[in-house]
């Protein structure tokens, strides 16, 4: 078994860190600081989202839009479009699944 305390890792502003990454998926850490954005994009995979610190913003390419704080959950087909706005200093859990 490996276990991180989330919120303890010192994890930099633009520096994703990767803590797993195997063929049945990743799990990486975002610092996404206040006012910054991860700009519209996509995955290939299946991605969940889960914010453990700070409150975000949530907006896919269809118009819809999501604000949630610490235990927020977004889940996001495979090449679904969607942008990551910091509302407040923000902690992410980003898990990426095939």
């Amino acid at each position: 078994m490996e276990s991180w305390e989330l919120n303890s890792l010192d994890v930099q502003p633009h520096q994703p860190q990767v803590l797993d990454s195997e063929s049945e998926g990743r799990a990486i850490v975002i610092q996404l600081p206040a006012g910054e954005k991860l700009s519209e994009h996509q995955v290939h995979e299946r991605a969940w989202l889960l914010v453990t610190d700070g409150e975000i913003e949530v907006s896919d390419s269809d118009g819809g839009s999501v604000t949630g704080s610490t235990g927020l959950l977004a889940i996001f087909d495979p090449n679904e479009r969607h942008e990551v706005t910091a509302k407040s200093n923000a902690r992410l859990l980003l898990v990426l699944s095939p």
